[in-house]
């Protein structure tokens, strides 16, 4: 393997920074939704255009039927995913939302233990159980405060789930293309299933704030180019486990900027339900037998 140039967690810390700001922006832009979700793929297909048909557009040739029917379900997975995540932000706090979506990683394993049959580990129970019991914590804080923040809780949930199923169809046409146009063809589709959302709900693709496209295009440059690539760009020089400890921030960094930026403050029950989930996905995405060394010591 090369070494870096850089120390590979200094990308890694500028791409969490990166992606915490997605809820914030989303959060300062006035439209609907659903336009917001077009306008973040839209741009970001837009700024990847050039290259893609410079360097890597033969590679659509090699894609079967089968990759294409699973990147189109792909594409449409993950625009609902953001239309869903970003409706949530106008119910519930960027800090219950955000840790919400981060439950991504014990959702795919309920989709790879579904259809791929993959086994249960024992460390994998207590990991979904713990995570689980941190989300209800949140849900019941927030319920507290009203029933609309508990929708937007439900909402983020449901995010969630749809996240990780374009994850889980992505990865197998991901092996066999590269990752510009395997991102460029799922942005594409994503933007095409957007925009006949947003035609059939009636909203408007202009008409906006002018500070409006500002943050539609800090969205597409920001957590979607600048904060993914770097993380897909760190993965050659560290494991998965580390980078999805690393994501776990997000949460953490997405909660200190709403409350500088929307003066947004996080109830005790929201940072003990954020604990608890973190911790339970901590568990889930590290080595089991590290978890074995730190939590029970060996007989001498």
């Amino acid at each position: 393997m090369d070494k870096p140039k850089i120390n590979p967690y200094i990308p890694i810390v500028i791409g969490v920074i990166s992606v915490s700001i997605s809820a914030i922006l989303v959060k300062l832009a006035s439209a609907e939704s659903g336009v917001i979700a077009f306008y973040r793929m839209f741009f970001s297909v837009l700024i990847m255009s050039p290259l893609f048909f410079m360097k890597y557009k033969n590679e659509i040739k090699i894609m079967s039927r089968r990759d294409w029917t699973f990147s189109v379900i792909a594409g449409v997975f993950l625009s609902f995913h953001f239309i869903l995540w970003f409706e949530s932000l106008n119910y519930t706090s960027v800090a219950s939302s955000t840790v919400l979506v981060t439950l991504q990683p014990i959702f795919a394993f309920v989709g790879t233990f579904l259809f791929f049959k993959e086994k249960i580990s024992l460390k994998t129970l207590l990991a979904g159980f713990i995570a689980i019991i941190g989300s209800f914590i949140i849900s019941w804080g927030d319920f507290k405060i009203s029933g609309s923040a508990l929708y937007g809780d439900i909402l983020a949930l449901i995010a969630c789930a749809l996240v990780t199923a374009y994850l889980l169809f992505g990865q197998d046409v991901r092996k066999r293309l590269s990752l510009i146009t395997y991102t460029y063809v799922v942005y594409s589709i994503s933007s095409i299933t957007l925009f006949f959302y947003v035609l059939i709900k009636g909203e408007s693709f202009v008409g906006h704030p002018s500070i409006d496209w500002l943050w539609f295009l800090l969205l597409a440059i920001i957590p979607n180019l600048l904060g993914h690539t770097l993380f897909n760009w760190s993965l050659k020089y560290v494991s998965t486990n580390a980078l999805s400890i690393a994501i776990l921030f997000e949460p953490i960094g997405a909660a200190i900027l709403a409350f500088y930026v929307f003066n947004e403050v996080v109830t005790s029950l929201q940072v003990l339900g954020g604990i608890v989930v973190i911790l339970g996905i901590m568990l889930f995405v590290i080595d089991g037998k590290l978890v074995l060394r730190i939590f029970f010591k060996k007989k001498a």
